[in-house]
């Protein structure tokens, strides 16, 4: 009866909603066939677009920031643990009043965080333009799910089963004795206890480390560490994938439902959980094999569309340094032209392993690797690998010269600005330990790099989800992973769709350079991609 009389309030666009956190208020109401329209203002998002950084934007949080006050907890109206009670049992005055707060809260912290987004006109465009669009949006790709083939999981899950069994023989023959291949302390004890491999690095305590970039670096040298690793990347897929998706999958509809957090990541960039769909190798035959069990339904097809060196593509556009623009205008392969620059040699004489090199040195210097870095990732001396980065500075003075000042502009300002305006603070920019400072300026190189592109990849999940819902084409959006988009459609709008998503995509933005889409169809996830 209470839904029947406010369903006309929560449909009517003409009426504006401000709420905490909207996308579940979306789906929980579409679950009682009631379409949430006007929704105007999020307070999570406000504070987010203020400020990415801050710690979190739940609404306990920020009440506890922005106004000063504690809110009554679920806990405080539902218990804990495994005496917490269903909401719907809690008594009638106890959860008025708990709703109500809510309510009011989310209110306050409207009129709060609204001016404040006020003062500064670029952020309340990427605020009106590109986040609050996105709710509904990413509210939709939620409830369409993507279905999975549970036999063929099950199947991997018994095979990573084998072969994790087979690693842990192996280890265990290496290292001379039966061991627990997931604890760090026996396998601290194997490695430099029995084994004397050389101590990389310590932890605070002081013990020899066993974190995974110390493993990585052993493993270049020794067996051991290289089985450790394969057993902890095997055993992470087994449970966290192969595992645990045949469960997640939802009774009702059949397929399995992610859920999208858009005020996590500093950069913009979208994440994902319960199931966390952006985590899934692509590069491992492993990885791809999961993604194999992503499929179509009868009559369907999978289509990935994803953005082709998108960040290279920013800092060409950014720096405005003419040659990457020219490697990019002319559609060349940008790392052998890196190549060819750094290493002196016609495009027709780049090697694998000097395209390679390139790679490394273009993705690494994106990410504000040094040398030190680059040296460990190519596994060369540090003086060939600042030789490699003096030279491409040389051939590329755009870059260098947009890196140190956006370095400089970030001490000055505390913050960096995506293409879009969108902010990060780097509250470490200027702090007097020189690892953190470090961290910080590289993160001020990479997060005008990172967070345009994740403002693009919104801004073409805005387009093409308009262009879906004015074309009636027979096709659904139903993951986003990054830079790429995935889509299920009907075998007979293959094309058409393709082209279109394309064209969405390549035209959300005029960069110095062309944005290029690639895309793949296939019956699964992996075949499409």
């Amino acid at each position: 009866m209470v839904l029947k009389k406010l369903q006309p309030l929560l449909e009517d666009a003409a009426r504006p909603k401000v709420g905490q956190n909207l996308k579940y208020d979306i789906n929980v109401l579409a679950n009682y066939a009631v379409q949430l329209r006007g929704v105007r203002y999020d307070t999570m998002l406000e504070s987010y677009v203020l400020d990415s950084t801050a710690s979190r934007h739940d609404m306990d949080s920020l009440a506890l920031k922005y106004l000063g006050y504690k809110t009554i907890t679920y806990e405080e109206v539902a218990g804990k643990g495994k005496n917490q009670i269903n909401f719907s049992e809690v008594p009638i005055e106890q959860a008025a009043a708990y709703a109500a707060e809510d309510a009011d809260v989310t209110l306050r912290l409207h009129e709060t965080l609204w001016p404040r987004l006020a003062e500064n006109p670029a952020l309340v465009t990427l605020f009106e333009d590109i986040e609050m669009p996105l709710v509904p949006i990413l509210a939709e790709i939620e409830r369409n799910g993507v279905r999975i083939a549970v036999d063929m999981l099950r199947a991997q899950s018994r095979e990573l089963e084998r072969r994790i069994l087979d690693i842990e023989r192996e280890a265990h023959a290496i290292g001379g004795q039966v061991f627990n291949i997931s604890s760090p302390k026996q396998i601290q004890e194997v490695l430099y206890d029995k084994l004397n491999l050389p101590v990389l690095k310590k932890t605070p305590t002081g013990q020899a480390s066993t974190a995974e970039d110390v493993l990585q670096e052993l493993a270049l040298d020794y067996p051991l560490p290289r089985l450790i690793l394969e057993y902890r990347t095997l055993s992470k897929l087994k449970s966290t994938y192969t595992d645990k998706l045949p469960e997640m999958i939802n009774p009702k509809t059949g397929r399995v439902h992610t859920s999208y957090h858009q005020a996590v990541a500093a950069t913009g960039r979208l994440s994902s959980a319960d199931p966390n769909l952006q985590n899934i190798p692509v590069r491992t035959a492993e990885g791809r094999r999961i993604r194999q069990a992503f499929i179509a339904a009868p009559g369907y097809k999978i289509l990935s569309a994803d953005y082709s060196q998108i960040e290279l593509r920013i800092m060409a556009h950014l720096s405005g340094d003419a040659g990457l623009q020219q490697a990019f205008r002319g559609n060349q392969d940008v790392h052998r032209a890196t190549a060819a620059e750094v290493f002196g040699v016609g495009l027709d004489q780049v090697t694998e392993e000097m395209r390679r090199n390139a790679k490394a040195i273009n993705f690494g210097l994106i990410y504000g690797m040094s040398a030190f870095g680059l040296a460990r990732q190519l596994k060369i001396e540090r003086a060939a690998a600042q030789a490699y980065v003096d030279l491409y500075f040389a051939r590329y003075p755009g870059v260098k010269d947009f890196m140190e000042r956006t370095r400089a502009l970030a001490h000055q300002q505390g913050y960096v600005e995506t293409l879009f305006g969108r902010r990060l603070y780097l509250t470490e920019i200027n702090a007097s330990n020189q690892v953190r400072r470090q961290a910080a300026e590289r993160a001020a190189i990479n997060a005008p790099m990172q967070g345009t592109a994740a403002d693009l990849i919104k801004r073409a999940m805005i387009a093409v989800s308009h262009w879906l819902a004015t074309s009636g084409a027979d096709a659904k959006m139903i993951m986003q992973v990054h830079d790429e988009l995935v889509f299920e459609i009907a075998e007979s709008a293959v094309d058409t769709v393709r082209e279109a998503v394309r064209a969405c995509m390549t035209g959300v933005a005029q960069l110095d350079v062309p944005l290029v889409v690639d895309t793949g169809v296939g019956d699964n996830w992996d075949q499409a991609h």
